[in-house]
């Protein structure tokens, strides 16, 4: 299969998710980890990139990134692992901090 892809020979297009001469574009896997972390799933995630950026990011990239967190995220419960339920026993006292 052939692509033609036309040549912008006066440099008019300006692309708006990876700027020119970008190669890192660590700050989606930023936004997704901080999605993930408010609790939305992957498909969730995959959606509101698609409507705020316009690009697909398919559920299994969205795994792969939040797969690496999960080394921290279980060192941390076995650190701490009463934490949460001490949060959620303790929420009436300190809601009103909120």
């Amino acid at each position: 299969m052939d692509i033609d892809v036309p040549q912008d020979r006066q440099s008019t297009f300006e692309p708006h998710v990876v700027k020119k001469r970008q190669k890192d574009i660590s700050a989606i896997d930023d936004k997704i980890i901080s999605m993930y972390a408010k609790g939305m799933t992957t498909r969730q995630i995959s959606e509101t990139i698609e409507d705020i950026y316009g690009f697909e990011v398919i559920e299994g990239m969205i795994s792969d990134i939040t797969d690496r967190l999960l080394p921290e995220i279980e060192e941390w419960q076995d650190k701490y692992p009463n934490a949460m339920k001490s949060w959620e026993t303790n929420w009436d006292a300190i809601s009103p901090i909120f």
